[in-house]
């Protein structure tokens, strides 16, 4: 246990995590309520509606991925992170207020997800490389995987949470909490001890968002994981749909069932990120059969003939999820140098969370003509050709051979040409 929560030992990062995990609560509460009330308020279970709230939130987070991360290598990041939380509290209020002024419109909903979504699109890149700022090398992974934790935990309890509060007061009253969460975050920012922070060296001068590209392009290691985060974020990871859909169209349940569905898939995203957290370093494999299992549960939970199995197997879904982007999340953090850290995680970031401008739509209309099961099977068949284009790419570029072994217990060998030209095997699973 003390190697899971090792970074907790560390002042600012202990601050950060505190404040982080009670704005994360209220995101998640704000994300379900917004979802309720663009789904039954504003339109009859329109899920193209949906769909484009979606995609506004996160279309800057591509549009504007090359300068955002110029800029969080030019500044510092603390000070970047104390005006992206005010942003997004000034937005998340101004959608309350519409809300319980009962004069909201849809119109507005786009608007206000789209200014989100460019506060969103400094943050993001902000806030990733703002950890290894304030934690040593040997603590970064843990960092990652706790951060995660925090999200996850927020997952939940937030949903549930938003459920109950939009039963009990009303989708209005459930988005105040939302808007009140983000002044964790500035306090937690204000607390923090300058002096103890490591700040990566400052980026001066022209060219710095094409050195950031072309320094992507020279890396394989990081496009081949870029390429299984952009398949996985864009057609896998629409859960903000594809759960509301299963919840009203498919199973017909109110509120609470439907927020509950994401507190019981962050069971296992939680513990998912409790595992990851765990790890010394983070290894390409994982990522892989995380993949693969993340292939097969979400299947799985497609074709549930019931609500109960459904919500059994978004547990596993929610583990293989999150051990992937943990995972994939690590391993880029650790293989760059300190002073592209904030490009390149502008450029992850969007690979990853750029997608959904793309993915999103193309999902929720796939549910109008489809079927809402077929939301989730068309990303089940996504990362299964991920898998596998992968698999290929390694075995071709590498020389690598895979072996099934019966003893002493079955499992599948991956085989190399060692610096000697002998075959060295590795058990992956």
């Amino acid at each position: 246990m003390s190697r899971t929560f090792a970074s907790l030992s560390v002042y600012n990062y202990r601050v950060y995590f505190a404040g982080a995990l009670v704005s994360n609560v209220g995101t998640w509460m704000g994300r379900t309520a917004q979802d309720w009330l663009v789904l039954t308020q504003l339109t009859d279970n329109n899920s193209t509606a949906l769909g484009i709230v979606t995609a506004l939130q996160f279309a800057p987070v591509v549009l504007l991925a090359p300068f955002a991360g110029a800029i969080t290598d030019r500044f510092p990041k603390r000070r970047i992170l104390f005006g992206t939380q005010s942003a997004l509290a000034i937005t998340a209020g101004l959608l309350a207020a519409l809300v319980l002024a009962d004069v909201v419109t849809l119109w507005q909903v786009y608007a206000l997800a789209l200014l989100q979504g460019i506060a969103t699109a400094l943050d993001n890149p902000s806030r990733q490389a703002f950890v290894s700022e304030m934690v040593e090398s040997d603590l970064l992974s843990n960092a990652v995987g706790l951060n995660a934790t925090s999200f996850n935990a927020a997952r939940l309890v937030g949903p549930g949470i938003a459920g109950l509060c939009i039963g009990l007061l009303g989708t209005g009253q459930t988005l105040v909490f939302n808007t009140f969460s983000f002044i964790a975050v500035l306090i937690a920012l204000k607390a923090m001890r300058p002096a103890d922070l490591m700040p990566a060296p400052q980026v001066r001068g022209k060219g710095k968002v094409r050195e950031g590209l072309a320094y992507v392009k020279r890396r394989p290691d990081i496009m081949l994981i870029m390429f299984m985060v952009f398949m996985l974020g864009t057609f896998g990871m629409n859960f903000q749909i594809t759960i509301a859909l299963m919840a009203t169209a498919v199973f017909h349940q109110g509120a609470a069932e439907y927020g509950l569905l994401g507190s019981i898939m962050a069971i296992g995203s939680l513990a998912g990120a409790l595992m990851a957290a765990r790890r010394q370093r983070p290894r390409l494999r994982i990522v892989i059969w995380s993949m693969t299992g993340f292939t097969v549960f979400s299947a799985l939970a497609a074709i549930a003939p019931s609500y109960l199995l459904f919500a059994a197997f978004l547990v596993p879904t929610g583990l293989c999820a999150i051990t992937t982007l943990n995972t994939a999340n690590a391993t880029v953090q650790l293989s760059v140098t300190p002073v592209m850290r904030g490009r390149v995680m502008a450029l992850y970031m969007a690979i990853f969370m750029g997608g959904t401008p793309v993915g999103a739509p193309v999902v929720g209309w796939i549910g109008s003509v489809w079927g809402p099961r077929w939301t989730i099977l068309i990303g089940s068949i996504a990362t299964a050709i991920t898998v596998g284009a992968v698999m290929s790419y390694l075995l071709r570029s590498k020389d690598l051979r895979l072996r099934l072994e019966g003893r002493p217990i079955p499992h599948v060998e991956v085989r190399h040409r060692d610096g000697a030209g002998d075959l060295t095997g590795e058990r992956v699973a």
